[in-house]
């Protein structure tokens, strides 16, 4: 688990949109960050590999973003729980899933344990990326 201290002294709706990422491979990581943060001038505040990790950064006082990636497989435990805990403790956050096995099933799953969005990592990556610049236009609080 690494977190990233922001320290931007901007008014909210002018600070770049923070974005926590949990997804075990470190190419997808370093390679997802790098084009949210290159293409659309986000800032990642932290990253998990593990359930276990996402989860007690939940629980850190301070912790918090505008947008939380999430992987479903991880290599040890499971997004499913990360996305059950993440809603619980944020009830409106943006919370949005990025995984290989997007399947109507799992779409559903997800959805119904808060999801805003599910996106199938080979084949909707651009539809994500379009989904993040939006966001980052948004009026945010």
């Amino acid at each position: 688990m690494n977190a990233i201290p922001s320290t931007s002294d901007l008014d909210p709706a002018q600070r770049a949109l923070r974005f926590y990422l949990v997804e075990d491979s470190e190419v997808i990581r370093q390679n997802l960050t790098a084009t949210l943060e290159e293409m659309l001038g986000m800032q990642v505040v932290g990253w998990a590999g593990t359930e276990a990790d996402a989860v007690a950064w939940l629980a850190q006082p301070g912790a918090g973003c505008d947008l939380m990636i999430i992987d479903i497989f991880l290599t040890r435990g499971t997004g499913l729980e990360v996305l059950r805990r993440a809603r619980a403790v944020w009830p409106d956050a943006r919370l949005v899933v990025l995984s290989n096995y997007a399947t109507p099933e799992m779409r559903r799953r997800c959805l119904a344990l808060g999801a805003d969005r599910v996106f199938d990592k080979s084949a909707e990556l651009e539809d994500l990326i379009a989904y993040c610049e939006a966001l980052s236009h948004a009026p945010r609080a």
